[in-house]
Order: C-alpha cells, then sequence, then structure tokens
C-alpha cells in the first residue's frame, strides 16, 4: 500500500486533471535525444523571461524562487529548481503536473501569467527533460561558445520583412539551427522590430538599428541600415581641408569617405558647409571653452585664405584655454573632486591634480603616458600630483568601475553580482581586474575629522581580492585575460597599463577616440560614448576601427585626433537640416546642436558683458577674472553652474554632466543675480554702449557679433532698432535687448 502524504496525494490527484493530452513522442524528443538542461531548458526559461530580472532572476527571486539572471549560474537552477519548493516544481512522476510547466502555462494561479502554449514545442522539450529525470548540467557536455546571426549585416528596404536566422556553435565543433528558441529584441523600434520568431519588420522612418539575439547565456547582433529615401544614393566627398600635416590630410580624406559610404546607404544627402560665422563660433566654443571675440569673427570672416579653416584650428590647439577646457573635462571624468570633504583640506591636492591635467593637455603628452602616470602613481600625494587619482578613487568598486567606464569604455557594474546581461563580463573578471590593485597601500595623508588629505602611495608585499560567492583569491589580470605574470617584486598596475595602452589593445584607442567623437560631433559613434558592448554596436564600425588605429599609430597623439576630427567633412556641416537628412541623427549628415556646458555658458555670458564672475573662497582663492572653466574643483558654490548640470564628479561617467533643458533653468536666466549684476555693472559692456555716442545701428553690428558671432539679419536690425527707438531710457532699452539675446537658444547652443 502507498504510504503518500495527504498534500501529495491531493498534487498527484490535481495534476493527473489537469494534465493535457500528451503530444506525439516523436515529435517532443530534440534532434540530439534527451534534451539537455544547458542547451535546452535554460534558453527557454530566457527566451520565456522566467530568469529575467524582472522575474526571477533578480537578486530576490519572485514569490520564493530565485534563478541566476539569465541562466547564467545553471547549477544553481537546477538545485532551485529540483530541491527546493518540497520539490513540486519538477515532478518526473507526473510530468504534466509539475509546478514549472503548470505555472508556466497559467493552469494554476502565476504572478507572471501564462508564458508557454501546451501544445508548443517549447512545453514538450520542458516536459521530456522532467520525464527523462531532469537530469543537470553534465560533465564533460559541450558548451555553448557564440551565436551568429545570418545575415549579420544588411540593408532592408523600409516597411519591409526579413528572417533571421540564429545558429549556436558548442565547443565540441557541432552547430544547431536555434531560431525558435532564441530571444530577439531592437534598439530602435519606431525603425525596426522583430517578432517571436525572428521576423524583422522595418517601419517607415529610415535609419540605423542593432538587433540584439539572445540563446542561453551568449548574444548576437544583426545590424541593420533603412534607408531614408527608401533607396541609396551617391554622395560625393567634400575637399579635403588644406593642411600642412600631411598626415592629417590624409586621415582626413579616409574619414570622409566612410562618412560618405553611410550617407549613401542611408540615402541622405547631407546638410550645406557652415558658414565661417557658425564655423568659428563652434570651433572656439569646442577646443576652448570659450566664445570668439568680435575681432577675430571679423577677421576670419574677412579671411580669404584657402585652409583656413584647418589654421584657425591649429591656433585654437595652442591657445591656453584649450589646456584649461580639456582639463576641466577629464577632472571630471577622473572624478577630482572637493565636496563631502573640507573644502580647505582638500583644495590644495585637487588644484595640484588638475594643474597637472592642464599642464599635461598643453605639452600634448601622449595619451597612453597620461593614462599610465595614473595608474602607476605612487609617492606622496603632495608630490606626484597624478596620485590625487587614488584620494577619490580608494575602493575596490572604485578601481574597477573608473577604470574600465574611463580608459576601456565598459559599464560593468552588473558584473559585481553576476555576469554581465549584454556582454559576456563575470564576476570573475570583475574581481580579477580589482586584484591588480589589491596591493596598493596608503599611509597617513588624514586630518584630524578623517579627511584624506595628501596620503602616501607604496606597493604592499601582500594583498588579494577574493571572488564573493566562491571564496577563490582572484589573480590580477586584464578584461578577457589571461592572468599577469608576475613576481612578488612587480607592480600589477604597470602590466595592467602596458597591457592597456598596447596598440592592439581592443579598447583603449577606441574609447579615447570615440569620447572626442562625441566632444565634438556631440553624439559617439557608440553611442552612449561609454558604454560600449556588443548589444550597443557603433553607428559607423569602420570609421571607429580608422580613427582608433590611426590615433595609435600617431603615437596616441591626441592634437593629432583633434585635428582629424575637427577637420572632417562631418564637423565642418551646417546644423541647419535637409529635406532628405531632418530624421537622421546617428550618421552626422549634419552637425547636430547642443546646449553649451554650464561653465562654458556662465564664461560666455561674462565674456559677452565683459564683467567676470565672482566667485566665494575668501581673500585670494579666486584671483578677480577667474573663469568657471579654471575652477579648480566642483566644491566651489555656484547657483548657476549647479542648475545648468555641472557634474558632482562622483563616478567616471560623463553622463553626470546634464545639458537637458529645465524650468529651473529659465528662472535662473530670468532671476539669476549674478547676471543682473553683470547687466548692470558700471564698467561693463552695456554700460559702454550706454555712454557711447555710436548709432542703434553700429551698436547692433557689434553686439550681434558679440552674442551670435555674426551679424543682425536685416529683419533682426530693424525690429532691434524700433525696441530701442521706443524705450525712453537708453539704458533700460540695451540692458532688456542684451538680456533678450543672450536667453535665445542661438546663444544658449553650440550650432
Amino acid at each position: 500500500m502507498l504510504n503518500l502524504t495527504r498534500p501529495l496525494f491531493v498534487l498527484l490527484l490535481a495534476a493527473m486533471l489537469i494534465a493535457p493530452a500528451r503530444a506525439d513522442e516523436a515529435q517532443s524528443k530534440t534532434e540530439n535525444g534527451s534534451p539537455s538542461f544547458l542547451r535546452d531548458v535554460v534558453p527557454i526559461l530566457t527566451r520565456y523571461g522566467c530568469n529575467s530580472g524582472g522575474c526571477h532572476g533578480k537578486a530576490t527571486g519572485q514569490n520564493g524562487f530565485r534563478l541566476s539572471l539569465l541562466g547564467f549560474e545553471p547549477d544553481l537552477d537546477h538545485v532551485a529548481l529540483l530541491r527546493e519548493g518540497r520539490g513540486r516544481r519538477v515532478f518526473p512522476g507526473s510530468p504534466n503536473g509539475s509546478l514549472l510547466l503548470t505555472k508556466a502555462a497559467g493552469q494554476v494561479p502565476h504572478g507572471g501569467g501564462a508564458r508557454i502554449k501546451t501544445d508548443s514545442e517549447d512545453y514538450a522539450v520542458l516536459r521530456d527533460w522532467i520525464e527523462d529525470g531532469a537530469s543537470g548540467p553534465r560533465p564533460g557536455e559541450p558548451t555553448l561558445v557564440r551565436v551568429s546571426v545570418t545575415p549579420d549585416r544588411q540593408i532592408v528596404e523600409p516597411n519591409s520583412t526579413l528572417q533571421l536566422k540564429v545558429i549556436a556553435h558548442f565547443s565540441d565543433g557541432h552547430s544547431q539551427d536555434v531560431t525558435g528558441r532564441s530571444l530577439f529584441e531592437t534598439n530602435l523600434p519606431e525603425v525596426a522590430d522583430v517578432s517571436d520568431s525572428g521576423e524583422l519588420t522595418t517601419n517607415s522612418r529610415g535609419g540605423l538599428f542593432a538587433a540584439m539575439v539572445r540563446f542561453g547565456g551568449t548574444v548576437g547582433v544583426f545590424r541593420g541600415t533603412v534607408p531614408f529615401r527608401g533607396a541609396a544614393i551617391e554622395v560625393r566627398p567634400a575637399e579635403v581641408p588644406q593642411t600642412s600635416d600631411v598626415a592629417v590630410q590624409a586621415a582626413t580624406s579616409k574619414v570622409n569617405q566612410l562618412l560618405v559610404e553611410q550617407w549613401q546607404r542611408l540615402g541622405v544627402e547631407p546638410s550645406a558647409s557652415a558658414d565661417d560665422f557658425e564655423f568659428i563660433r563652434r570651433v572656439t566654443v569646442d577646443l576652448c571653452g570659450s566664445l570668439p571675440t568680435a575681432e577675430e569673427v571679423t577677421l576670419y570672416a574677412n579671411d580669404k585664405r584657402s585652409g583656413k579653416r584647418a589654421q584657425l584650428i591649429d591656433q585654437l590647439l595652442e591657445r591656453p584655454e584649450y589646456a584649461s577646457w580639456f582639463a576641466l573635462k577629464w577632472a571630471a571624468i577622473l572624478q577630482n573632486r572637493g565636496r563631502g570633504y573640507s573644502t580647505s583640506q582638500q583644495r590644495e591636492g585637487t588644484a595640484l591634480f588638475t594643474t597637472w591635467i592642464r599642464d599635461s593637455i598643453a605639452e600634448n603628452k601622449p595619451y597612453d603616458r597620461f593614462v599610465s602616470e595614473i595608474l602607476t602613481a605612487t609617492g606622496s600625494q603632495e608630490q606626484v600630483p597624478p596620485a590625487i587619482w587614488y584620494r577619490s578613487v580608494r575602493t575596490t568598486q572604485d578601481y574597477v568601475e573608473s577604470i574600465a567606464q574611463s580608459f576601456l569604455g565598459v559599464r560593468i557594474q552588473c558584473a559585481q553580482c553576476h555576469r554581465h546581461p549584454a556582454e559576456r563580463w563575470t564576476q570573475a573578471d570583475y574581481y580579477s581586474l580589482a586584484a591588480v590593485f589589491a596591493r596598493v597601500g596608503r599611509k597617513g595623508g588624514y586630518s584630524d575629522a578623517e579627511v584624506p588629505t595628501s596620503e602616501v602611495l607604496y606597493l604592499k608585499e601582500h594583498g588579494e581580492v577574493t571572488h564573493p560567492r566562491t571564496g577563490d583569491v582572484m589573480k590580477p589580470r586584464p578584461l578577457g585575460g589571461p592572468d599577469f605574470q608576475l613576481s612578488k617584486y612587480d607592480d600589477p598596475r604597470r602590466a595592467l597599463a602596458k597591457w592597456m595602452t598596447d596598440k592592439d589593445n581592443p579598447f583603449f584607442a577606441r574609447t579615447m577616440v570615440n569620447r572626442m567623437w562625441g566632444h565634438f560631433l556631440q553624439r559617439g559613434i557608440i553611442h552612449p560614448i561609454d558604454d560600449s558592448r556588443s548589444t550597443n554596436p557603433p553607428s559607423n564600425p569602420e570609421l571607429l576601427d580608422f580613427l582608433a588605429r590611426d590615433f595609435a599609430d600617431s603615437g596616441y597623439d591626441v592634437r593629432h585626433l583633434i585635428r582629424v576630427i575637427a577637420n572632417s567633412q562631418a564637423y565642418g556641416l551646417s546644423s541647419a537640416p535637409n529635406e532628405s537628412n531632418k530624421g537622421d541623427l546617428q550618421s552626422y549628415s549634419r552637425f547636430y546642436p547642443r546646449r553649451m556646458p554650464a561653465e562654458v555658458l556662465l564664461d560666455g555670458i561674462s565674456q559677452v558683458l565683459d564683467v567676470p564672475t565672482t566667485f566665494p573662497g575668501g581673500p585670494g582663492t579666486f584671483p578677480v577674472g577667474t573663469r568657471a572653466i579654471d575652477l579648480p574643483d566642483e566644491n566651489v558654490t555656484s547657483t548657476f553652474l549647479d542648475v545648468f548640470g555641472r557634474p558632482a564628479r562622483t563616478t567616471a561617467c560623463e553622463c553626470e554632466r546634464s545639458d537637458e533643458p529645465t524650468l529651473a533653468q529659465a528662472l535662473e536666466l530670468v532671476n539669476s543675480s549674478e547676471i543682473q549684476r553683470k547687466l548692470s555693472h558700471e564698467d561693463g559692456y552695456v554700460a559702454r554702449l550706454v555712454r557711447n555716442q555710436k548709432s542703434h545701428s553700429d551698436n547692433l553690428a557689434d553686439i550681434f557679433l558679440r552674442v551670435f558671432a555674426r551679424l543682425p539679419s536685416s529683419a533682426e536690425k530693424e525690429t532691434a532698432e524700433e525696441f530701442l527707438k521706443s524705450e525712453t531710457d537708453r539704458g533700460e532699452g540695451y540692458r532688456s535687448l542684451v538680456w533678450s539675446l543672450l536667453a535665445t537658444n542661438e546663444f544658449l547652443f553650440n550650432h
């Protein structure tokens, strides 16, 4: 007589009552015999979202049932399915009564609803796996190496369909069509969408898109181009800018060729070339973080020499503002911050580090040397400025994430807790990189308030990082391996710097190139600029590869890279769209306007009104005339800078700097006491306008050159003159006019 407990008996009875009729035996078995947990079961759980972050794959699980995210830890998943939940989730005695199937099919209450149909092949595979004993990962079983998508890249006409085919490749050399068991997703559904079966459907809108294909824990990508006009067109490259640098001229020519090839595929005509007024304002803001003066604009516009754009770029690269502006950019990336600490105790260090960054840029220090000096810094932070980087970057998490994002363009944060869901990085990769810094020692340098001030960095004899799940001691290793071969006398950081700056490194040059392209073109070839992964492919991979090779071959010459980008056809285009490219925001067929950064905007207002900003900090802290781009750190009180998106410098992500419009910004422009002080200053530009004896017409020409770097149109001139004549108070008229121009998008944006 069977000795069944009442709950188990009820479960068996329920299973018999709700079990569907069994499908044909031959149809339910896989082509390889018994279903495999790794090859068949885990991919099914992934496809239906069971192990996603929004369901059972999150850290806390769901309703007491937890799976590893996207099946990255199959051994743990097998335990959760078979040994937890009192064995009810998988029941070989009555497969159809297993909760894994009854809940997934919606036959019993399930928070996720019905996920799978009982007459589907996937249901049959799960049932057969349970019936065959529900075995887990088998020792020596072939593992999934990669998935390939066919086609992997193609021009797809608007309003058409394309069937993708997914092939899984295993470690024993065999492959298998897994299209019907893969998960599909596109990054731009408005351009193209994809069905569960892998059928792509394009819409009427043109553009570049990617379709992510996931099978098991591996990802493949299809890259598609939908022409805007429905067909590719012929576009001719623009004339190569004339410059004395033969290497730059040759590189720029190749850049233009690759840009044109993509415009042809997309069926877009690039916008017209920017005029002289547009270009000098744009390039001066981007290269020096400041506006051109009225005199500079006039001289450039009247210059009839050929190749004057390249000459202007060369001149701007020699100005001190160039070094100051890019030092501010790098100080934020390198988290040179004082906020949260005592300003008086931190300012000396942050100022020293900022000065070192500025001097490195001014002397055009090769980028590989610049980075290596930061990573391998040793000694007193009072004497070795790059060592100050270790003041803010001081934990395992800081080391890994700052280095990966700053210099390798990889957001590896996810791998701290689990394998990266869209990339190959694992927890082992994360903590092996952290192990590079395990022997970094610190001594001294703390104030009475336990604030780090000027520590001394040295290499400890011992230091280790352990894997949080396995407890294994991790060996120092770069992303992608292999382990560094080190003696106890070797500094692992030097090995990391050598690996990182090697010409064949797959991340280093590409990341810097992409960062600089994004700075000048307002959008990275990989966008966001520090989020490089297979599921976020570059919009123009050939262009990115060429620029990276050229940068490395130049000896990591940053000025060479800037010349190549700033002399390119894309950078010289007008921001005004034409009929063919008005919907294009990916191929650089026109210049994309972007609001000026907070510091540049504040300095620009000061420059126009000829009244410097007064920054707090006590007598002598910041001399009169100090510009916002010259401030040593972010811990200088300024409501204007905070409102307009100054970064807090708490991470290496450039996303900390915000250029999104807000209501607070509009209110700041209206109510800012600092702007009102500048408008009303007795020695300022507006006061001089009021006092001079020039006609309104002459003054307007000067005003527009200062504010917009151009002359007013006839209509603008007529309207402004009419307004000034209507004002009985000349001072009030000019203050209102200049303020209204400063509040326009034309002034606020770099275009």
